[in-house]
This record gives structure tokens, sequence and C-alpha cells, in this order.
């Protein structure tokens, strides 16, 4: 890893977590990437650190002193759309699902690589610089008013980027691929994640729960998916005559 300090223009990244040798380990591999760090302790510390310092992504640790990840995250939404990355040592469902359903982005469970959680980071940096542009004509652009840009997960609908995790991302794409078509939470299951990790179909209704609120942050009034009662899901947005 390169020994080169972070320029004071590098994304700050908030590093909540009470284990004091893994935030050390973070710090190091985030400075090798080019990234700044603060690291915070206290789950009480967080909203005031977020506040001062306006981090671009924040590692959240669950289990906390103070106040727990949930709770630090349920009070950080209403004010702050900073990206958040879950970590847990927990490996319970629910705990995983809850922690998507208050507005964390991402998770990673413990023990981790400390190159995924760089990984990790950098994809929400790209997904954050990406939305806060005018979409660009480059990607798949369909009659229904989607854009999709497959390389790097981004989208955009009737020419407004949409601030999509990259299963949001996988969903809607799937979605989207026969219109009017309706899936079955098994068949999303398999379009959420590639990396392996376990998950049960509750996680399909809290992905489409938090894709249909950034859908109608777009097109208010609409609701582009439609729900089947003890079935799934389906595509019916149009392009309303704007793409």
């Amino acid at each position: 890893m390169t020994l080169t300090p972070p320029t004071a223009e590098a994304p700050l990244i908030l590093i909540v977590e009470d284990e004091p040798k893994l935030a050390a380990l973070l710090v190091d591999y985030l400075h090798a990437a080019g990234l700044r760090t603060h690291h915070v302790v206290n789950g009480l510390e967080v909203v005031s650190a977020v506040q001062t310092l306006a981090p671009a992504v924040i590692l959240l640790d669950l289990m906390l002193p103070g106040l727990d990840g949930i709770s630090v995250c349920r009070a950080l939404r209403p004010q702050c759309h900073t990206p958040i990355i879950m970590m847990t040592a927990r490996v319970d469902e629910v705990d995983r699902l809850l922690g998507l359903e208050v507005g964390a982005d991402d998770y990673l469970c413990k023990p981790y690589s400390p190159r995924e959680v760089v990984a990790r980071v950098q994809s929400q940096l790209r997904r954050v610089a990406w939305t806060q542009s005018p979409p660009e004509s480059n990607g798949s652009e369909s009659p229904l008013g989607l854009q999709l840009d497959e390389a790097a997960l981004r989208a955009a609908y009737r020419g407004q980027a949409l601030d999509l995790t990259p299963a949001e991302f996988r969903l809607l794409r799937a979605l989207a691929s026969q219109p009017g078509r309706v899936f079955s939470r098994d068949q999303l299951l398999d379009q959420l994640h590639d990396d392996g990790r376990a998950i049960t179909d509750r996680a399909v209704d809290s992905h489409v729960r938090n894709l249909r609120r950034k859908l109608e942050a777009v097109v208010p009034g609409e609701e582009p998916i439609r729900s089947v009662y003890g079935v799934g899901y389906a595509w019916e947005g149009t392009d309303g005559g704007t793409c």
C-alpha cells in the first residue's frame, strides 16, 4: 500500500467503530486508497460528527456504545442522504433487513476483507458522483423512459438520475427487462446480490419499498412498480412522453 497521505480535497470517510484495531486497519486501507478518514467510537457522537464534517460515506458498525447503529441510521436519515454502509457481526436476517429498511445503502458482515470495504466505499462514491451530475446518453435507454448503465450500475428515469444501491439497480433492471410480466419474489431474489450472501425473499420487499420511494421522488403520484398479491411484482412504468 502507498504511504502517501490523502490530499485535503480527498473525500472524507466517517468510520464509526468501537474496536480500535479494526478501526485502525480500516484507516490504513482507506488512506492507502487516497481517502481521508475520521474515527468515532460512540454512537451518540455520530450525528454531530456528520453535521460538522459532512463526510462522503459513513461506515457504521451495528453494535456501538451509547447508541446502536440502527438507531444512529434512523436519526441520520431524515436530515442526511450520505451513503451509509453498515458493518455487523450479527448475521441473522432481521438485522440485515432492518439495516436496509432504515436507510442503509449497503452492509458488510464481519469478518470482512479491508479491501472489500474500500471497494464498497469507492462504489458509493462513484454512485453519488453520478447522481449529482446530469444523466448521460451513453447508457441503454428504453421506451419506458429508463436509462440503464450496466457497467456502472447507474440508472435514470425520465431524464433524472436515480440514487440506487447495486441491489436496487439489479431489481429495477430485472423488472424492466420484461414490462408487465409478474416476477415472483424467488425470481427477483436471484437478481439482488452477486456475492453469495445469504438472504431471504423478505429482502425483495425491503428493496422494492426503497426503490418505490426513490421513483416517487421522480414521478410523484405514480406507481411504476405494481404489486401482485401473493405472487410478486411487475414494472408498468411508462415514458410519460418525456423521453
